[in-house]
C-alpha cells in the first residue's frame, strides 16, 4: 500500500450511548493507518462449503478486462429452510474494513486463517486503494474537490497486490463488499450529509475503480478479477457508520441486499426497505461496566484512545477484546442463536494485539458444533431462504434469551385450523 495511504490522517470521533445504568463509550469505524485515534450438503439448518473448485466456464471479460464473469462462486453454502422445531445454527460474520495488502500484509494473513478454520468473511473493500495515486482526480468525491480522500490512494504495486488478494478471497468463497471511497467523516463533508443522489455517485464510482483498474493502473497484464462487480457488489458499511439513513435509501434503489453500518443489539435482524439490517453489535467489555461496538477501533477507544498505547498494556488489551468477542458468542450460541457481527481493520494498532485477538476469536468460535463463519451475502441468504414468521418469532427474543421449553417448543409446528374454518383471505383479517 502507497505511503500515502498508510500515514493519511482520518477523521474519527467516538460515539457516546447510554443505556439505563450502562454507560457505552465507542469509537465508530475508520480505516487508516493514522495516530489519530485519540479522537455444501443441504440441510435444515444449513449446510457445509463445498470443496473450492475452477471456474465453471472460461472467463468473460468485462469492459477493460479488470473483471470478467466466470461462472458461479465456489465454495457457496446451499441453505435449506429451518424444519419446525430445528435448532438454528449460530452465525458469525468477521468482516474488515478497506481490505487492501500493504506491507503487513494482513490481507493475505486472514485468508489463511479463514482457510483453517473454515470461515469465510467479508472484505469491504476501499475503492480507491485500486486507484493510482497519479490518477486520483477521476475520483470526485460528493462535496469535496475532485482528487481528494481522507485516506490516500495507491501506488501500483500496492494495487497490484491487493488485486491478487482479492481475486483469490473470491475464490475460496469469501465476499466483496464495498467500504466505498474518501472515507469523509464528520460534520464538514462528512458522509453523515451527503444526499440520495450523492450516494449513487459513491457507490457507481467505487464500482467503477473495481472494473477499470487495469486501465488505470496500466496493469493490463495482469488476470481479471474474477467476477462481475455490478452481481457482487450487494452489501456494505459506510465509513464511521455515518450516513446510514440516505445510503440506505440509495442502496435499495441500487439493488444490494444488506447494509451492517448501524448500531444493534445482538438479536434477529429484520430488513429496512427491503435491506437485511445485519448492523454492528454490543457486546461486552469485561472488567468494565459498559458494552462497546464489536469491531477493534472501538475497543481501542475504550483502552487506549490512540493507536500507540502504552506497549505494557497491549496484551491485556488484546485479551480483553478477545473476551469480549467470545462472552458475545456465548451469550448468543447458547440463548438466542442471533447471528454475531464483527468488523475489524488490516491494522497493527497497539501493536498488532487486535489482530490477534481477532485470530484467537476465529480459532475458538468457528471450529464449535452447529456454528456458521459466513459472510454477510451468505448470511442474507440464509435469511431470505426462510419463513418470514419464524425470523420474526426469533426476533422476539432479548440477547442472551434462550427459548423457554428450548427450540423444539419454541419453534414447533403450529396447529393446523379446526376443519371448516375459513382462511385467511376469505373474510378474515389478521390481527396482530
Amino acid at each position: 500500500m502507497s505511503a500515502a495511504r498508510r500515514t493519511t490522517t482520518v477523521r474519527r470521533k467516538a460515539l457516546a450511548v447510554g443505556a439505563l445504568t450502562l454507560t457505552l463509550a465507542t469509537g465508530l469505524a475508520g480505516c487508516s493507518g493514522s495516530d489519530d485515534a485519540a479522537k455444501g450438503t443441504p440441510g435444515g439448518a444449513g449446510a457445509k462449503k463445498g470443496q473450492a473448485a475452477a471456474p465453471q466456464a472460461a472467463p468473460r471479460l468485462i469492459g477493460d478486462g479488470s473483471t470478467a464473469f466466470t461462472g458461479a462462486q465456489p465454495r457457496q453454502p446451499v441453505w435449506q429452510k429451518l424444519k419446525p422445531g430445528e435448532t438454528p445454527p449460530q452465525f458469525v460474520v468477521f468482516s474488515w474494513d478497506g481490505a487492501g495488502e500493504d506491507s503487513q500484509k494482513l490481507f493475505s494473513h486472514f485468508r489463511a486463517v479463514g482457510k483453517k478454520y473454515d470461515a469465510t468473511m467479508t472484505y469491504f473493500l476501499s475503492g480507491v486503494y485500486l486507484l493510482p495515486e497519479e490518477k486520483r482526480e477521476l475520483y470526485d468525491p460528493p462535496q469535496h474537490s475532485p482528487g481528494r480522500s481522507d485516506i490516500g490512494f495507491n501506488d501500483v504495486e500496492g494495487i497490484r497486490a491487493t488485486v491478487r488478494e482479492l481475486r483469490a478471497a473470491w475464490q475460496e468463497g469469501n465476499e466483496i463488499g464495498t467500504h466505498f471511497n474518501g472515507h469523509f467523516c464528520g460534520k464538514e463533508g462528512g458522509v453523515g450529509n451527503w444526499s440520495v443522489e450523492e450516494w449513487k455517485s459513491e457507490i457507481n464510482q467505487a464500482k467503477s475503480f473495481v472494473k477499470n483498474w487495469k486501465t488505470n493502473a496500466g496493469l493490463r497484464s495482469e488476470q481479471p478479477l474474477p467476477f462481475d462487480y455490478e452481481k457482487e457488489l450487494v452489501g456494505a458499511r459506510t465509513p464511521c457508520l455515518e450516513g446510514r439513513d440516505n445510503f440506505v435509501r440509495a442502496a435499495a434503489q441500487m439493488g444490494f441486499r444488506y447494509d451492517t453500518s448501524g448500531v444493534n443489539d445482538q438479536i434477529w435482524p429484520k430488513k429496512d426497505l427491503g435491506l437485511w439490517d445485519l448492523s454492528m453489535q454490543l457486546v461486552p467489555v469485561p472488567g468494565r461496566a459498559f458494552q462497546t461496538l464489536s469491531m477493534d477501533y472501538n475497543f481501542l477507544v475504550n483502552q487506549s484512545g490512540t493507536t500507540q498505547g502504552d506497549p505494557s498494556r497491549h496484551r491485556y488489551w488484546g485479551d480483553q477484546m478477545r473476551d469480549g468477542l467470545v462472552q458475545a458468542f456465548e451469550r448468543s450460541y447458547r440463548g438466542n442463536r442471533a447471528p454475531l457481527i464483527i468488523g475489524n481493520h488490516f491494522e497493527s494498532w497497539n501493536g498488532g494485539t487486535y489482530m490477534r485477538a481477532v485470530e484467537e476469536t476465529i480459532a475458538t468460535v468457528c471450529v464449535q458444533k452447529d456454528v456458521k463463519c459466513v459472510s454477510f451475502r451468505q448470511l442474507a441468504d440464509w435469511l431470505d431462504a426462510q419463513d418470514p414468521d419464524v425470523i420474526a418469532k426469533m426476533r422476539t427474543l432479548k440477547v442472551g434469551e434462550a427459548p423457554a421449553g428450548g427450540w423444539e417448543t419454541f419453534l414447533a409446528p403450529q396447529p393446523a385450523a379446526p376443519a371448516g374454518a375459513p382462511a385467511k383471505g376469505a373474510g378474515q383479517t389478521e390481527r396482530r
